[in-house]
């Protein structure tokens, strides 16, 4: 304080900064040691309070001038020295006392002049002003990372120009190298004998679809397991794939032929109807999944090669067993009926003018299609004329999924007779599902093809709900929920001498992922597998049967070996325990 004066100007440093002079206007000698300062700014005279510290920094010249310049206590510099007695007495005259003068001028200046040029050390910065450059640089940090991620965008989209979805395209490739592929032939997985087989076939991308760069968002790591990729976004848009993972007993990629679907699906149910079973063989999916494809052949153009279908692939195999020695001696004949269910009316497909029929029971609570022709057949060739004229008389018509849509649930029944009363031995039914549709699909369409959506879509129900009580072996079958599981009532009731196999069929473009997901929650309510059992590893040995089969009878079986085995554990004294012979109570 002693070096500061009543309206002396110092160097301040401001909040945003800058330094400039101001006036002191008071002087704080106390423990706080404040120097309150004031200057003007345009009309507006503004003041700040500087601690002591600060002024000596940005003031240094003040404190390190020598005494001969310092201010006194009154504001008032030290007298400059009197001139040397020398230059008075010799009377040299003025320019004597000039050098005199100049001498004294060099003597005081150099401790001046070594002051000023000194450099103002570097005080601490405010909170504002620190707070202020490191947001500037976080910003500039972003931007550089913006860039960067903008100019790597560029550069994969530039990879390929034409493709509107190339991000997902990227993102599927990317993980698909993580994922771990099984490809296994057919001929090294044995057949499976369950009550209800589920299997998925996944189409292969159409021309339509290449042409419009979908990318296939459905994979198949093995012969069990199926992964959807399903594009989703962020809250803050940002896009990626949701996966999800399903199991069935059979997943058919796009290279599987009809005959390696036929082999593992609808060949073992062949051999059943010889033995008296009930076969039933379904193929279900969106519109344009290529159900019609897959039942009754392969489509060149408009034409269809019925020879390719499961239909004559089946057909083949009937008359392949007549001629075995085991089945050749029961004299066994085979009739086939071809008949289509459009909303809640049932149609002969093989009596000009397609006549329609009525479905009625009989007096032994047996579902009669009264008037269905059941023509006899006696060869591979027959099957397919018969094939041939009831596809030319099938409803059709024009979806927003696909131009030609079967419209109607197509039913052709292959039956086994015993002579010479003709009594029922085996029947073997396929059906080509009309394709599930949702309401938001078919809300730009006119009324007739709404109602046609919702009736397909309501016996589709009751179809699932008929095979699920059929695995539980409920005592109750909801058969009257839908005019298709009315016809198909002896395909559901008769325990063990009735089989089915389930064909879901998907699309594998983007634009149907929603469809695919839900085709596949169909198929998986119908017969519900773990899909992540194979991904835990190696089961133990009671569990492994469990996890490959979940049939009622499978499931009773296994439930009562690990009741025995308790039973030995527990000694002689487990036998009565409650809790144990309940259980066995309600297994039986």
């Amino acid at each position: 304080m002693d070096f500061l004066s009543i309206n002396q100007q110092v160097f301040i440093r401001r909040s945003d900064g800058r330094i400039h002079q101001a006036g002191i206007i008071k002087l704080d000698g106390s423990a706080n040691k404040i120097v309150t300062v004031e200057w003007n700014e345009g009309v507006v005279t503004r003041g700040k309070e500087v601690p002591l510290n600060t002024i000596i920094k940005l003031n240094p010249q003040i404190y390190d001038a020598p005494a001969a310049i310092r201010p006194s206590q009154n504001n008032t510099l030290v007298s400059i020295p009197p001139r040397p007695a020398q230059a008075q007495a010799s009377g040299q005259g003025p320019k004597a006392v000039m050098l005199a003068r100049q001498r004294i001028a060099t003597a005081v200046m150099p401790a001046t002049a070594a002051a000023v040029p000194r450099t103002v050390p570097e005080s601490p910065k405010d909170d504002v002003v620190v707070e202020i450059e490191r947001l500037r640089v976080k910003r500039e940090r972003r931007r550089q990372v913006h860039d960067e991620t903008r100019a790597l965008r560029q550069s994969l989209k530039d990879a390929d120009p034409k493709n509107p979805n190339w991000e997902i395209a990227r993102m599927l490739r990317m993980h698909r190298m993580q994922m771990t592929f099984q490809p296994e032939s057919f001929a090294s997985t044995p057949t499976k004998q369950h009550q209800i087989l589920v299997c998925v076939r996944k189409r292969p991308l159409n021309r339509r679809e290449l042409n419009n760069f979908e990318p296939d968002v459905v994979s198949v790591p093995n012969r069990e397991l199926l992964v959807v990729h399903e594009p989703r976004k962020q809250v803050n848009l940002t896009k990626f794939l949701e996966h999800h993972n399903f199991r069935f007993d059979y997943t058919f990629d796009d290279d599987c032929s009809n005959a390696q679907v036929h082999e593992r699906t609808a060949r073992p149910l062949v051999r059943h109807i010889f033995e008296g079973g009930m076969a039933t063989c379904f193929a279900y999916g969106q519109t344009g999944s290529g159900k019609t494809h897959t039942m009754g052949g392969v489509f060149t153009g408009k034409q269809q090669n019925c020879r390719d279908g499961i239909y004559a692939l089946a057909a083949g195999d009937v008359f392949e067993y007549l001629r075995h020695p085991k089945y050749a001696r029961l004299g066994l004949t085979v009739s086939c009926s071809f008949f289509e269910l459009y909303g809640t009316r049932v149609y002969d497909l093989l009596m000009p003018g397609k006549p329609q029929l009525r479905v009625l029971e009989d007096g032994k609570q047996k579902v009669q299609v009264v008037g269905l022709t059941e023509e006899p057949v006696a060869n591979t060739d027959d099957v397919l004329k018969l094939l041939e004229l009831g596809n030319s008389v099938r409803t059709s018509g024009q979806t927003s999924a696909n131009s030609k849509s079967s419209r109607s649930h197509a039913v052709f029944q292959i039956v086994l007779r015993l002579p010479p009363m003709g009594q029922l031995h085996g029947k073997f039914s396929l059906i080509d599902l009309a394709g599930n549709e949702r309401g938001a699909d078919n809300s730009s369409s006119n009324r007739l093809t709404r109602l046609e959506g919702a009736e397909i879509n309501k016996s589709l129900l009751a179809l699932k709900e008929c095979i699920r009580a059929l695995g539980r072996q409920s005592a109750h079958l909801p058969f009257r929920g839908s005019k298709l599981t009315q016809v198909l009532r002896d395909s559901f009731i008769g325990g063990k001498k009735v089989r089915t196999c389930m064909i879901a069929m998907i699309s594998p473009s983007l634009r149907s992922v929603e469809h695919t997901l839900n085709t596949l929650r169909y198929a998986d309510r119908v017969k519900e597998l773990t899909a992540h059992a194979l991904a835990k590893g190696k089961l133990p040995a009671h569990k492994a049967n469990l996890a490959q089969s979940n049939s009622l009878p499978d499931i009773t079986s296994q439930a009562t070996q690990h009741l025995e085995c308790l039973y030995c554990r527990l000694g002689p004294g487990g036998r009565k325990s409650g809790v144990l012979q309940r259980g066995h109570r309600q297994l039986r």
